[in-house]
């Protein structure tokens, strides 16, 4: 199992972000983790990725407790965070080098950053400053970055949010690639995005687990529905 989640909750205060989630994602899966705009999909990536702690619960990836054994998960699993922080002044085969000189489980950093540039099609803007490219290919830097160490698991919170239809075609495609050999987690407020890339979807509302939609459940209306259920 590439990951899995027991009775997992998160407090911020007196506010519960997760409420008791519980769900596994076994090799190989792509699933699509959906809901409205605090609903917790992120901080649920938070946790599974070691950026935080949970409140309550539990959490394994890779068989490795996310708690206890953080440097074992971190190596394990490549992360592009929502709004994909990168340092705009660097080149970009410069910050990738950078990024791959921060893991110990990586031997060669001038093969492993040849190899993810030629992975995500970066070769063309490799020489260029991050701040110079477009939105579109900072997304291809930022799971560029994900994918320097060869995770097993990739969780990526919203990758196509603010570009446009072309660009999105590119990474959606980017994504399809990559899940031939990989356990992918990502969130999206996007229907066909899930139709087109998941095995199944998970659906959070107010911190809780409400849907576990396997892939002949994701037609488009069927999951519209329970949107429509959830914000009305």
């Amino acid at each position: 199992m590439s990951i899995q989640v027991r009775s997992l909750s998160k407090f911020y205060g007196s506010q519960k972000a997760l409420d008791e989630v519980s769900l596994d994602i076994s090799e190989g899966e792509i699933v699509g983790l959906l809901g409205p705009n605090g609903a917790g999909k992120s901080t649920l990536m938070k946790i599974l990725t070691g950026y935080i702690s949970p409140s309550l619960g539990s959490a394994k990836v890779c068989n490795f407790e996310v708690e206890t054994q953080s440097l074992e998960v971190r190596k394990r699993v490549g992360y592009l965070q929502e709004h994909n922080p990168l340092y705009l002044e660097m080149y970009v085969r410069e910050y990738l080098e950078y990024v791959a000189g921060l893991y110990t489980n990586i031997e060669n950093i001038s093969t492993a950053v040849a190899a993810v540039i030629e992975q995500v099609d970066l070769g063309k803007e490799a020489h260029k400053k991050i701040g110079a490219l477009s939105k579109g290919f900072r997304q291809r830097v930022g799971l560029a970055q994900a994918l320097i160490h060869n995770p097993a698991v990739l969780i990526l919170d919203e990758p196509t949010s603010g570009l446009d239809p072309n660009q999105l075609e590119d990474v959606r495609d980017l994504i399809r690639e990559i899940s031939k050999n990989k356990t992918i987690l990502f969130s999206t407020h996007i229907m066909q995005e899930v139709e087109a890339l998941c095995s199944r979807a998970l659906i959070l509302n107010q911190g809780k687990l409400v849907a576990n939609l396997a892939a002949d459940e994701l037609e488009a209306k069927h999951v519209s529905a329970i949107f429509h259920t959830l914000t009305t």
